[in-house]
């Protein structure tokens, strides 16, 4: 039998060690969330652009992004339950792409309609923010199947 001795274990390390690599670690979680609300600020910005919203600053632009984000993480929770309580007994791929499609799109326009409403910088219209949602259902239901091998289709 070998003996395994972890040097590097969290529980072996002294304060100045332990601080180091809890705030490595908070960086790398600031890193990531950064990344995230980036891609989701420049892709909105984007949208926004090639269907003509305009905004009062980019500052505006910055806290709509944010508070959709945020607000879309809370949403997110409840969708993905009723997705998969709704797609237990389908079967077929397109049926469930469909129904996924759906409970994603309406979960992102209650989304940008509500972060829409309480900001006054922002002015979306009803068509605006059905393709936007509509849009972004498509992109996260892509980037889900690609990271996940489509889980949730071959599971029925």
């Amino acid at each position: 039998m070998t003996d395994h001795h972890d040097d590097d274990s969290f529980r072996d390390m002294n304060k100045k060690e332990k601080i180091a690599t809890v705030i490595g670690i908070v960086f790398l979680i600031i890193l990531v969330v950064g990344f995230v609300l980036g891609v989701y600020f420049f892709g909105m910005a984007g949208i926004f652009e090639l269907l003509g919203v305009q905004y009062k600053s980019v500052w505006s632009l910055f806290v709509f992004v944010v508070s959709f984000f945020v607000l879309g993480l809370i949403v997110e929770l409840f969708s993905k339950a009723v997705f998969v309580l709704s797609t237990r007994n389908i079967t077929g791929r397109l049926k469930v792409f469909f129904v996924r499609f759906s409970i994603e799109g309406v979960s992102n326009w209650i989304c940008l309609f509500t972060v829409d409403e309480f900001m006054k910088s922002i002015n979306l219209s009803l068509k605006t923010e059905i393709v936007i949602a509509l849009l972004l259902a498509v992109l996260e239901i892509v980037f889900d199947e690609k990271e996940g091998g489509n889980k949730q289709a071959t599971s029925t």
